[in-house]
């Protein structure tokens, strides 16, 4: 006869699973003063997220951008150390083109409007006939 061995695994995994599900599903309960508990968010509660900005519009954001910043200088730079893919770079060599001889027809603040423009409607026309392709000069 045998004394004193070790218990069935079962005997043992048994309870350890069921305090398991028990602390696991009582981690999200109500507290007793009505507020959440620590796994909301986990639930899907709480505020919703943010919703991306279309690619149009960064698009104009970098566009504007680095056109302000080239417009008054003699050089493009790399139009990678912009940021910008190689037909966001298209776009602003046409705006900071367009800014240049518009500021020299009606000033630098005519310019600047000139360039949120030009960049908002070259990146719309650039996303709604495809935008970028997959390769690196797209």
């Amino acid at each position: 006869m045998a004394t004193g061995g070790a218990p069935w695994p079962g005997a043992v995994l048994g309870p350890a699973l069921l305090i398991g599900v028990l602390v696991t599903g009582c981690a999200g309960a109500e507290k007793a003063d009505g507020a959440a508990g620590p796994s909301t968010a986990a639930r899907g509660g709480g505020s919703p997220s943010p919703s991306a900005t279309p690619p149009e519009e960064l698009c104009a954001k970098l566009v504007s951008h680095w056109s302000l910043e080239v417009l008054d200088g003699d050089t493009y730079g790399d139009y990678q150390s912009m940021g910008l893919s190689n037909g966001q770079y298209d776009i602003l060599r046409e705006v900071v083109d367009e800014a240049r001889a518009e500021k020299k027809r009606a000033g630098a603040t005519a310019a600047r409007r000139l360039i949120e423009r030009r960049a908002r409607t070259g990146c719309e026309e650039w996303y709604r006939s495809g935008g970028p392709g997959e390769g690196p000069w797209s």
